[in-house]
């Protein structure tokens, strides 16, 4: 059986259901097809699950540091099992409205794998059912990255750790990136044993250097033990229990091990080679600004391509394909001064270039920062600091870049991201009157430039 869309959508996660809908809504006719389940990473295993697990983990330290504010905070539990059942709820719930809008704007929806097999026709599998399409939209997006050691079938991933039956009591998670760090956060807030192992010498690498080395040591702080310039070479099975092998010749006994070291873009199996669609080494689907392959009728969105991997983005990606290809608004999304947030504990905001990055494309910039214990841990007696940075450009002093480490920092540097696409300088931003007291006033009174040590070299690795 052969059907006809003016476009087939393949993969149901954020950026393709916006694409699908948007398109339904112009009038075309749209399918989208999803092979494990309607929602994609962001809402199903990524985002949503993981924030409910930031939060849990916020209320462990909190209700110690309560103490110091007059709350008798004793005898508290935690139970696994009672978080896992309630964020399984909210995620089906979820899920069920990405279904309805889709269903709502008339996208007609199939949970099969779909398969390109040219140009203009997608091939669902197991069903056989053939679809010719006016336009095709890859939207598979990423998949965690596997490194093929020994015993690597005895780990989990990002995947599998929102569905695991039983809390660890001592994990081990490899890989320095947000991913790797925000789990490391978590369970350390939660309880339990963790260590973090990484072949470099400071987490977050691609941030800036400063946010680097703070979040590094607030996770030392936490209790995680990190353990760098280290790669796993085997993992070692002996009944419930694990041993990581590591190739500095360390053996650690745990119960878990997260692989957390990227992930790849998820096209195995899509057909590419067969539609002639060019991908990059990593696999990557290669587009052009308006998420256009080499082949005319055949377009991606989302982390499947080389650009930034974030659910916003792709949201966004998908919203400009549906305007350009079936509204009446050709345009592309741009991808500069796209704010970012790392859940650790306290998390990251991050938008523009880095300190070096901005020495790298303007060389003369100016630097404001400041670290300092918020009024809040004044009276908890929490030892955790937070951290504040502006990256001026020295000629015209445009703030290029904000970075920040605090309990709000992800909220705050979506409204400092308005300030940096908006090109203010650093006299607009000192010239915004303080809101005290709050940890945040520090952005609009630093007015002291930083000066380095001319040996500091912190971006190598």
């Amino acid at each position: 059986m052969t059907d006809h869309v003016d476009l087939f959508v393949i993969g149901a996660g954020s950026g393709g259901v916006r694409a699908a809908r948007m398109s339904a809504q112009y009038g075309a006719s749209v399918a989208i097809a999803e092979e494990f389940r309607i929602g994609g990473t962001c809402v199903i295993r990524g985002c949503i699950p993981k924030k409910f697990m930031v939060y849990a983990a916020g209320y462990g330290e909190g209700f110690e540091e309560a103490k110091g504010y007059g709350w008798l905070a004793d005898n508290i539990r935690f139970d696994w099992a009672t978080l896992i059942a309630a964020k399984d709820q909210e995620i089906d719930r979820l899920s069920g409205i990405y279904r309805r809008n889709l269903g709502n704007a008339g996208v007609s929806m199939y949970e099969e794998r779909a398969e390109i097999t040219g140009p203009n026709t997608v091939k669902l599998i197991p069903s056989g059912r053939i679809f010719t399409c006016g336009k095709i939209l890859i939207a598979t997006g990423g998949t965690p990255r596997k490194l093929g050691f020994d015993g690597e079938e005895h780990t989990i991933t990002s995947n599998e750790v929102f569905h695991l039956d039983s809390i660890p009591k001592h994990i081990v998670i490899n890989g320095g990136g947000f991913i790797a760090c925000e789990f490391a956060s978590i369970f350390a807030g939660l309880g339990v044993k963790t260590c973090l192992i990484y072949r470099r010498d400071t987490v977050l690498r691609g941030f800036d250097y400063d946010i680097r080395t703070h979040v590094h040591n607030e996770l030392i702080r936490q209790g995680v033990r990190v353990v760098t310039h280290a790669n796993i070479k085997a993992v070692k099975k002996a009944g419930d229990d694990l041993q990581v092998v590591l190739d500095t010749g360390v053996n650690i006994d745990c119960d878990q091990v997260m692989m957390a070291t990227g992930r790849v873009p998820a096209t195995d199996g899509l057909g590419l080679e067969t539609a002639g669609v060019n991908t990059s080494r990593s696999g990557a689907v290669m587009v052009d600004e308006f998420g256009q392959t080499n082949i005319s009728s055949i377009f991606a969105v989302g982390d499947v391509t080389d650009r930034i991997a974030l659910t916003p983005v792709a949201i966004r990606e998908g919203a400009a394909f549906a305007d350009s290809e079936f509204g009446d608004r050709r345009h592309s999304f741009d991808h500069r001064d796209v704010a970012s947030a790392v859940f650790t504990h306290p998390p990251v905001g991050s938008v523009g270039l880095s300190e070096h990055d901005a020495r790298e494309e303007f060389g003369d910039i100016d630097i404001y920062k400041a670290s300092f214990r918020p009024l809040r841990h004044t009276l908890s007696g929490s030892a955790e600091k937070y951290m504040m940075k502006l990256v001026v450009r020295a000629s015209d002093q445009v703030v290029v870049g904000v970075h920040l480490v605090s309990d709000a920092a992800p909220e705050i540097i979506q409204v400092a991201a308005i300030a940096v696409k908006a090109g203010l300088t650093k006299a607009e931003w000192d010239e915004t009157c303080a809101v005290h007291p709050t940890a945040a006033e520090e952005l609009v009174l630093m007015r002291e430039k930083y000066v380095p040590d001319p040996l500091e070299d912190g971006e190598a690795v």
